[in-house]
């Protein structure tokens, strides 16, 4: 990478994160571009190198944050031994969960968004600058799809599944807290698997 595209990179980030940290704190409504490209320290033409508007870095921000959800279950996949496509599929749900536990804030930003959409516009974020590429990912844990009917599908609802479920759990304890809901959801990950099975 040459020095320009660094630049330009920690640029960017800055802006990433800059948004982020003022948008979980005050608000994207109470947030301007002016108060985000203040915080960050670059000038205003700078923010519209990358993003159309607010709304387009918060979009971007939600795939960003999610990619790196999904890029350190990944990597913690990658550091285990485990073989069997569920027990790696539960592991990888069981490694976002406690991400989400431990981060609420970042829990909060993207309950909504933690869906295939995003999973899918991971793939493309992850070509910028991922060391994790998410259709190789992919392609590991459903390279051979004859033995799904639909994996797309499947990944589509355990997803769905995962995000929505998690919030309530997570941030409000309810129907129950997120340690009770666990084993059931991990259950039910397995189930929805079973149940795509050619």
């Amino acid at each position: 990478m040459s020095k320009i595209d660094e630049n330009k990179q920690i640029k960017r980030e800055s802006l990433l994160d800059t948004a982020f940290r003022l948008f979980t704190s005050k608000g994207i409504h109470k947030t301007s571009i002016s108060d985000i490209v203040e915080d960050a320290g670059v000038a205003k033409g700078t923010f519209y190198l990358y993003f159309k508007d607010k709304y387009d870095i918060r979009n971007k921000l939600i795939v960003h944050k999610s990619s790196e959800v999904f890029k350190r279950a990944g990597l913690a996949l990658k550091a285990t031994d485990i073989t069997v496509l569920e027990d790696r599929v539960v592991f990888l749900v069981d490694n976002i969960i406690n991400q989400l536990k431990e981060d609420t804030t970042l829990m909060g930003f993207i309950h909504k968004n933690l869906s295939w959409g995003v999973f899918v516009n991971a793939f493309i974020e992850a070509g910028d600058d991922s060391e994790v590429d998410f259709n190789d990912l992919y392609h590991i844990m459903f390279g051979d799809e004859r033995q799904f009917d639909n994996p797309k599908v499947m990944v589509y609802m355990i997803l769905e599944l995962v995000g929505s479920t998690c919030y309530s759990a997570i941030l409000y304890s309810e129907p129950v807290g997120i340690e009770e809901l666990r084993p059931y959801l991990l259950r039910t990950v397995r189930a929805v698997m079973a149940m795509h099975r050619v």
